[in-house]
C-alpha cells in the first residue's frame, strides 16, 4: 500500500512537471505559433494518463485481495479461539485431562518403538504391601525382566490460569498454585507405594506430564520440585525425558547384570582352578608309579636274560625246542613330567602340558627321574627272533654271537 501510493505521487509530480513545461512552452511560441509543434506532448501526456489508470486499478484490486484475505484470517482466528476455548473447558474435566494423559503417555512409548502386551501392559492391577489394590496407568517390561511403573498427572488448571493471566502478580500466584497442583501430585504417588505391588518393579515411580510446560512452568515457582520427588522415590518425566529415562534405567540393570555374572564367572574359575590343582596331583603321582613300573620292568628283562635265558640256550642246542624261547623287548620309553609355571610366566610355555600331549603349548618331554636300568650286555647268547638263520655250523650253533641287547 505504502510503495503504490508513493509511485502515484510520483507519477502525479512528473505530470504536473510536463504540465509546466508545457505551458512555458506555450508562453515562449506565442511569437512565432505553430499548431502541430505541442502534438508529441499531447501524445505523451496521453500515454501517462492510461499508464496511471491502469497502475490505478491495479491497486484497487490488490487492496480488495488483501482486505479479503485479512477478513479469512479473522475468521479463522475466531474458529481458532472458540476451538480453544473449548478444549480448555474440556481439558477442566478430571476425566477429559486423565485420558489426555495416558493417550500422550501411550503415544511416546509406541514412538519409541514399545509394543503393547510385550513390553508394555496398560493399566495392570496389583496389591501393595499394605493390602491396598492399586492400578497405574503404564507398566514398561525391560529386556531383563524388570519392571517401571508410570503414572500420568496433567496439573493444568494453575498452568491454564497462568497462561491467561496479563496481571504479571497474578501470574505468579497461578505459577504458585500450579507448582503445589504437581507437588500433591507427586505425594499422592509417594503415598500409593507402587513398586511393592510388584515383585520386579523398580524401587521408584514415573510421574509422567504429558507436556514440557507443565513442568518447566513448576519449576519457575518451586525450583527443588524435582528434588522433592526423588526424596520420595517419584521421578517427574515429560514425553522428552521419559525415553532417556527408560533407556538409562535399562543400560545401569544390564551393568548390574553383568556385574553378577562376573561374580559367578569368578566362582567357577576358583572351582575349577582347585580341581584343576587336584588333577595336577594325581598326575604327578601317576607318573611316579609309571617310572618306577618301567624300572622294575627294565630289571626284571635283564634279570631274565642274564639268568632264564642262559639255560634255555642249552635246550636250542640240543635241538630239544622246534623254535627258540622269544626274548621280551627292554622297554625304551620315558614319562612327561608336569613342569611348574613360573611367576609372571604368560606365554605359550605357561600351560601346564599333560601326559602325552605333543600339541601347541606342550612342554617338551622330559625323561622320568628314576633310573634306567639297560639290559646287560654280557654273558647273554644271541637268540633266534623266529626267522630262519641263513646258516649254522656243523656243531649246531649260530654263525654270529648274540650281544644280549636286542630281542
Amino acid at each position: 500500500m505504502d510503495a503504490a501510493s508513493l509511485l502515484l505521487g510520483l507519477l502525479l509530480g512528473a505530470l504536473l512537471a510536463t504540465a509546466v513545461t508545457v505551458g512555458v512552452v506555450a508562453l515562449r511560441g506565442r511569437g512565432t505559433p505553430a499548431p502541430d509543434g505541442l502534438e508529441p506532448v499531447h501524445e505523451s501526456l496521453d500515454h501517462l494518463h492510461r499508464l496511471l489508470a491502469g497502475i490505478e486499478r491495479d491497486r484497487a484490486t490488490a487492496h480488495g485481495e488483501l482486505r479479503e484475505q485479512v477478513g479469512t484470517i479473522g475468521q479463522t482466528s475466531a474458529l481458532l479461539r472458540q476451538e480453544t476455548a473449548a478444549l480448555v473447558t474440556a481439558l477442566r474435566t478430571p476425566h477429559v485431562r486423565g485420558r489426555w494423559g495416558e493417550l500422550q503417555l501411550r503415544r511416546v512409548v509406541e514412538v519409541a518403538g514399545l509394543l503393547e502386551h510385550c513390553d508394555f501392559v496398560e493399566q495392570p492391577g496389583g496389591t501393595t504391601d499394605d493390602g491396598a489394590r492399586v492400578r497405574p496407568d503404564l507398566v514398561v517390561t525391560l529386556a531383563d525382566g524388570r519392571q517401571v511403573i508410570v503414572d500420568a498427572k496433567v496439573p493444568f488448571t494453575g498452568y491454564i490460569e497462568a497462561v491467561q493471566a496479563t496481571d504479571p502478580a497474578v501470574r505468579a500466584q497461578r505459577v504458585a498454585d500450579h507448582a503445589r497442583q504437581l507437588r500433591t501430585h507427586v505425594d499422592t504417588l509417594a503415598a500409593r507405594q507402587y513398586p511393592t505391588a510388584f515383585g520386579a518393579a523398580a524401587p521408584f515411580t514415573v510421574l509422567f506430564v504429558p507436556s514440557d510446560g507443565f513442568l518447566t512452568t513448576a519449576l519457575e515457582a518451586e525450583p527443588a520440585l524435582l528434588e522433592h520427588g526423588f526424596a520420595r522415590d517419584v521421578i517427574v518425566a515429560t514425553p522428552s525425558t521419559l525415553l532417556a529415562l527408560l533407556r538409562t534405567v535399562a543400560y545401569s540393570w544390564r551393568q548390574e547384570r553383568l556385574a553378577q555374572d562376573a561374580g559367578a564367572v569368578l566362582e567357577v574359575g576358583r572351582t575349577v582352578h582347585a580341581r584343576l590343582s587336584t588333577l595336577s596331583g594325581h598326575l604327578t603321582r601317576l607318573g611316579s608309579a609309571l617310572g618306577s613300573a618301567l624300572t622294575r620292568y627294565n630289571e626284571t628283562v635283564g634279570s631274565y636274560e642274564n639268568s632264564v635265558l642262559v639255560a634255555t640256550r642249552r635246550f636250542d642246542d640240543l635241538g630239544v625246542a622246534a623254535a627258540p624261547v622269544p626274548r621280551p623287548a627292554p622297554v625304551e620309553g620315558a614319562v612327561r613330567v608336569l613342569r611348574s609355571v613360573p611367576d609372571g610366566d604368560t606365554g605359550p610355555l605357561a600351560e601346564l602340558p599333560l601326559p602325552g600331549l605333543d600339541g601347541p603349548g606342550a612342554a617338551p618331554a622330559a625323561r622320568h627321574d628314576v633310573p634306567r636300568h639297560d639290559v646287560p650286555r654280557h654273558d647273554v647268547p644271541r637268540q633266534d627272533d623266529g626267522r630262519q638263520d641263513e646258516g649254522r655250523h656243523d656243531d649246531g650253533r649260530h654263525a654270529g654271537e648274540r650281544d644280549g641287547t636286542t630281542g
